[in-house]
């Protein structure tokens, strides 16, 4: 297995922040997975498993006064739910992924066919699941938070002798955490100390959503996460989750960091101006197959690919047909281009999208 499947990851964590409830964790992947595509990132959106049977002690299942026993029991989740989660995150174009915090929730990522599993900082040195996680062959991200340099080099030790790829997050495991407790300085350290590994930053600051994943990025570090939430519903948000504008904010300052630092010769460059501004005219505009009618949704029936682009028009990139594509809002003649107002999308209602598209083509 190739371990670059960790560079430039996003792992947004939904944690128990659906709340045990399916439609709002489905709400959740809609909303995230529409901000991973307007900012044209790599991202996982990931779920937490547990085995509610077994992980909490029967004495103890009930406890209102216990918090983390009342937030796990809260938030549970039958296995028929998670999997139309992870369905749903799949669909969405993003990677489904989750951390098991225990043996029987590391058969469900391997049921659900995770490609990557991920460990808490909670459980990097819990042995007995290290090595069941390990029995996957599965490449592997560990959150080190709290973890002493021993162990730190120990946890190494045991993937690299299994030739498990192994990715490592600084991790500050305070919910939430100041920015001068970020210690950002900790990414030179662990690329130093292991060069091997990919190395990235699991953060809960909650001041601002530029700063510290630029920064990061600058250092090295090539996978980030972040909690996410959505507000929408009344539910209190914590202060370490990120809402959907949040995360739109953090995408964008990451592609201001890569910008700002450049290309290396482990990597493809970053196409000129002027080149893609040449290649935009051969992109292929979306035009009526034949009269459209208002409040109709299309399908590949309705629609053809041709040149030229025209400014407004949605090109082939932005396309989106079936159950949750476009529907249009106005009618629109056989053989007109399809103009981004004419449209009920996700790219209309994002203002730096918009204006992209209104500015390129004829």
């Amino acid at each position: 297995m190739n371990a670059n499947i960790f560079d430039d990851l996003f792992v947004l964590e939904m944690a128990s922040n659906h709340q045990g409830n399916l439609e709002r964790g489905l709400n959740i992947i809609d909303q995230y997975s529409k901000i991973v595509r307007f900012n044209n990132v790599r991202a996982a959106i990931k779920l937490q498993f547990r085995d509610l049977d077994n992980f909490v002690h029967k004495d103890f299942v009930g406890r209102e006064d216990i918090r983390y026993v009342k937030r796990v029991n809260d938030t549970k989740l039958s296995k028929g739910e998670f999997a139309t989660l992870v369905e749903a995150i799949v669909r969405s174009g993003c990677i489904p992924m989750a951390t098991p915090f225990d043996e029987k929730s590391v058969d469900w990522c391997v049921e659900f066919n995770m490609p990557i599993i991920k460990v808490a900082s909670a459980d990097n040195n819990d042995w007995l699941l290290l090595e069941k996680i390990a029995t996957t062959r599965k490449p592997v991200i560990v959150s080190l938070g709290g973890l002493s340099q021993k162990d730190n080099d120990d946890l190494v030790t045991f993937f690299e002798n299994r030739n498990i790829p192994l990715a490592l997050n600084h991790c500050v495991a305070a919910y939430p955490h100041e920015d001068s407790e970020a210690e950002l300085n900790q990414i030179d350290f662990l690329r130093q100390r292991y060069p091997n590994h990919v190395i990235g930053y699991s953060c809960h600051e909650y001041h601002d959503w530029t700063a510290s994943v630029q920064i990061a990025f600058a250092k090295g570090a090539r996978t980030f996460e972040r909690h996410i939430d959505i507000d929408t519903d009344g539910f209190k948000v914590a202060t370490y989750s990120s809402l959907p504008h949040q995360i739109d904010t953090w995408f964008k300052a990451w592609h201001k960091a890569k910008e700002m630092c450049g290309n290396t010769g482990a990597q493809r460059r970053a196409p000129l101006a002027r080149e893609t501004a040449y290649l935009d005219s051969y992109i292929r505009g979306v035009y009526a197959k034949h009269d459209l009618v208002k409040g109709q949704l299309l399908t590949k029936e309705d629609v053809y690919l041709s040149i030229p682009l025209q400014k407004g028009q949605i090109s082939s990139r932005e396309l989106m047909l079936g159950k949750f594509g476009h529907r249009m809002l106005e009618d629109c003649k056989k053989d007109n281009p399809l103009n981004i107002d004419l449209l009920d999308t996700p790219y209309a209602k994002n203002p730096e999208m918009k204006k992209v598209i209104y500015e390129r083509g004829l």
